[in-house]
């Protein structure tokens, strides 16, 4: 039985279709109270520089928290609360490591991100996460 769901979201198209994904199946588990967790990562630049690192941080953390306002919207129209998280690091490391450190039970999440790098290397950071995570991932396109 699914009870925490983790989506991975970076404010791509795909990731607005996995977040829609997950609210939908969390409608499919009837009599069980599902979690759903928005997780997005912000990528340090390469070399950090700690000054750099929090102005980084705080930046990241209000953009997402922007974003995160509609989602909470979205799921309120749906009668439903969602649980928001933002952390830093390596996208696929990241999301692996929370889902593991959080029992989540799944990840949903886009084929491909927003960044040109990521869209480029195609969907490496799904691929990675479907390949390492110790959960069920559904990939969305």
């Amino acid at each position: 039985m699914v009870k925490k769901i983790l989506v991975a979201f970076d404010g791509s198209e795909q990731s607005y279709q996995a977040f829609d994904f997950a609210l939908d199946m969390s409608k499919m588990c009837p009599g069980a109270a599902v979690t759903i967790i928005v997780l997005s990562v912000a990528q340090p630049p390469e070399p950090i520089d700690i000054v750099e690192m929090d102005a980084m941080i705080d930046n990241a953390t209000r953009h997402y928290e922007d974003l995160f306002k509609g989602l909470r919207e979205k799921a309120k129209e749906r009668n439903y609360e969602i649980q928001t998280e933002v952390t830093i690091g390596h996208p696929a490391d990241q999301i692996i490591r929370y889902a593991y450190e959080n029992a989540c039970d799944m990840v949903v999440m886009g084929q491909r991100g927003k960044s040109t790098i990521e869209r480029w290397m195609l969907g490496s950071v799904s691929k990675r996460v479907a390949t390492h995570a110790a959960c069920t991932v559904i990939i969305v396109k």
